[in-house]
């Protein structure tokens, strides 16, 4: 009789004491229905309130249930990372602990794996969420998706399925800070995708603010492209070029209307602030790039432990 193969399930938490608890029997109830064995991997980033105890409690009497609790906060990009290079099973199933990834999605991620699809990726055409953030995001997607080296998955929320392959590729890739949604397509594997809509947070407070989003949006340009880098030598090249325009036509018209042309502070100053200003930006641009170069020379672990239950 064949061994069943084993689907890791893999749930980064922070602070979530108010959804571990339906969390695990949802994913449960579901794993249930399936011809797999499964592991549970929960891997906190340092919470501060019950979260540990509550998932330590189901460990004991369930030990499918396993734990990583981090030395100290390491993210929202390292942990689920650092998690899934933790699992061992055939896939490996990656959903956030909040319960807008819902985990009935668990059944279809396993049916696209079953046709073939190495990497199975949950995506949000539609959401819940404030409908501004909802076209940031879409807006976000759409241009990172045209300024990108490599075709991406637009609306991806991160959550899916990926094959013991890719999860092994993963690990010999060895980045210290991983956009993860384009590392995936850069691997090169046709992707298949679950369309859902995502609904909005029920209980707890989400962990996302303006820092996060922005970090991971610059991260996702840096990693992913040189067209900023580019546009930059273009438009310094262009302003260099009408900067000796406008300089011809002031010669110009001071030597042909010597007595009643006069120049004025107005257009030196606009100039001032409009050149100080875009070097301003470039300059930000540039240490966005220079930022991400130096923290994969540091060459830093992704996540350090603290302790582990049940491996």
């Amino acid at each position: 009789m064949s061994k069943k193969k084993l689907i890791s399930i893999v749930t980064p938490c922070y602070n979530e004491e108010e959804n571990i608890d339906e969390l695990y029997q949802r994913i449960a109830a579901v794993m249930a229905t399936l011809p797999y064995d499964y592991e549970h991997i929960c891997i906190d980033n340092s919470s501060t309130d019950a979260t540990v105890r509550k998932i330590k409690e189901i460990a004991s009497q369930d030990k499918r249930v396993k734990l990583i609790v981090n030395a100290r906060n390491f993210g929202h990009i390292k942990s689920p990372y650092y998690g899934m290079l933790q699992s061992s099973g055939d896939a490996c199933i990656l959903i956030a602990s909040d319960l807008q990834d819902p985990p009935e999605m668990i059944v279809e991620f396993i049916k696209k794996w079953e046709e073939g699809y190495k990497i199975v990726l949950a995506v949000k055409p539609e959401s819940d969420e404030h409908s501004i953030m909802f076209f940031l995001r879409k807006t976000y997607y759409r241009f990172i998706t045209r300024i990108s080296e490599v075709p991406l998955v637009q609306n991806a929320t991160g959550a899916g399925l990926f094959d013991r392959a890719v999860v092994n590729i993963l690990r010999s890739i060895q980045d210290p800070y991983p956009y993860f949604r384009g590392l995936l397509c850069e691997i090169g594997f046709p992707i298949a995708t679950v369309p859902f809509k995502q609904p909005r947070r029920q209980r707890g407070v989400t962990k996302n603010n303006f820092y996060t989003l922005y970090d991971i949006a610059m991260l996702g340009i840096t990693n992913h492209s040189k067209v900023p880098l580019r546009l930059m030598a273009m438009s310094g090249f262009l302003l260099a070029f009408l900067s000796i325009i406008v300089a011809m036509f002031f010669l110009v018209a001071k030597l042909f209307y010597w007595n009643s042309f006069q120049l004025g502070t107005a257009p030196i100053l606009i100039g001032i602030f409009f050149f100080g200003a875009i070097q301003t930006f470039f300059i930000g641009v540039l240490g966005e790039y220079i930022g991400s170069i130096h923290t994969q020379v540091r060459n830093m672990p992704l996540v350090v432990e603290l302790e582990r239950v049940n491996f």
